[in-house]
């Protein structure tokens, strides 16, 4: 049989040459493109744990006690006993006023003490011999009564003068004027050759005891109550007054204070014009540091929360209507937004109310990457802290 031409058989080859290439356009065409992989985001699966709450306070600090010193005589200062600025304990002697005027009082009542002695011992023997002689009707009744009344009399006026006695040695001690209290003296307002008298409105010199010290801070009344309304639903165990811890920031600083305090008392009234409560802690304060009158914040502990679920701020998110919500990160690797009610913040983290449990996860990084139903790759907090080029293992529930 003759071979076909090579002009039949190159139109041929060419036509199977196209047919093929326009099959291999076709599948092309009809193969889908890749999907491309789910996101990673960085999870934290919830846990309950007991959270004590504290509030931060502004206050300001107030000494523990305040004397002011003032003489109870009148007279000339002599001296003066102690140096300004300095610490005096109670009973030491601080000014010497000038006691001549009250050593010859004391003397002058005892002088009548003795007097007043002395005629009760006449009467009294008068009084002794009247017994004898009404019995024999010697002397006439009333007569014994007049002496028997005169008797005591004298004794009244014995117990006069002794009292009088007693005065002036009391005054004639005030001319010492004692510290009434220990702690820290202040400048003296008045010098030696002044004169001073008895209870005058200046004081001579004022007392202040700073250690331990007081911490006045106001708290509000609506935090005061929304307090006491976890309480009673038993949300919050609440300690005892007089045991609740207190810590101390100055102002202007961001180191605590070195030693705690306790809370002392909270006031029972509102005042009216601030709507806030007062309360009051004290905070020792052996080397001086705090003075009266400093601005500070306190953080005082309110209570404790028992099965608290926390979730860190980043976490949240806000919805149109302004409620807080987060990521919720399903079973199926699926996320969606969850309505939650937080208490308040602890830390860099929320306190949640309503709207989490226990074992969820929950998307604190990563919130950018999605979107509502999305399939995400979840992966724990350390996982995702692991060095670049290291195999990160794979979150629980990771398909």
């Amino acid at each position: 049989m003759p071979l076909p031409s090579k002009a039949v058989f190159l139109p041929f080859v060419l036509s199977l040459a196209l047919a093929v290439a326009a099959c291999d356009n076709q599948q092309q065409q009809g193969a889908a493109p890749a999907a491309p992989p789910p996101p990673e985001v960085t999870v934290q699966t919830l846990a309950t744990q007991t959270v004590p709450l504290y509030t931060d306070l502004p206050g300001r600090t107030a000494a523990y006690r305040v004397a002011e010193v003032r003489p109870q005589v009148s007279g000339i200062v002599l001296k003066r006993l102690f140096t300004e600025g300095s610490e005096v304990q109670a009973g030491q002697q601080l000014y010497q006023i000038d006691p001549s005027t009250y050593q010859a009082a004391v003397q002058s009542a005892m002088a009548d003490l003795a007097k007043a002695r002395a005629t009760a011992k006449s009467v009294e023997a008068k009084a002794a011999r009247y017994a004898d002689l009404v019995k024999i009707n010697a002397v006439s009744k009333q007569d014994y009564d007049d002496a028997v009344a005169s008797l005591d009399q004298a004794k009244a006026d014995i117990m006069v003068a002794q009292a009088a006695v007693d005065t002036a040695k009391i005054n004639l001690e005030y001319t010492k004027v004692y510290a009434p209290i220990s702690g820290r003296i202040g400048k003296s307002a008045i010098t030696e050759g002044a004169l001073v008298t008895a209870n005058q409105t200046t004081p001579m010199s004022t007392l202040t005891q700073l250690d331990p010290i007081y911490v006045d801070v106001s708290q509000s009344s609506s935090d005061l109550m929304r307090l006491r309304q976890a309480v009673s639903a038993g949300l919050l165990q609440k300690g005892q007054a007089d045991q609740a811890p207190v810590t101390l920031t100055l102002d202007g600083s961001t180191q605590a204070y070195k030693h705690n305090g306790q809370l002392q008392f909270a006031d029972v009234t509102v005042d009216e014009t601030t709507g806030a409560v007062q309360v009051r802690a004290v905070f020792p304060n052996p080397d001086k540091e705090l003075y009266p009158g400093l601005f500070v914040r306190a953080r005082v502990e309110q209570g404790v929360r028992e099965n608290a679920l926390l979730v860190p701020q980043r976490a949240t998110v806000r919805l149109p209507d302004g409620s807080a919500a987060v990521w919720v990160v399903g079973a199926d690797n699926k996320v969606a937004t969850r309505p939650v009610q937080t208490a308040q913040a602890v830390g860099d983290a929320w306190l949640i109310n309503s709207g989490l449990q226990a074992g969820e996860r929950i998307v604190i990084e990563g919130l950018q990457k999605i979107r509502a139903g999305a399939e995400v790759r979840p992966v724990d907090p350390t996982a995702a802290a692991a060095p670049a080029g290291q195999a990160a293992p794979a979150a629980a529930g990771q398909k």
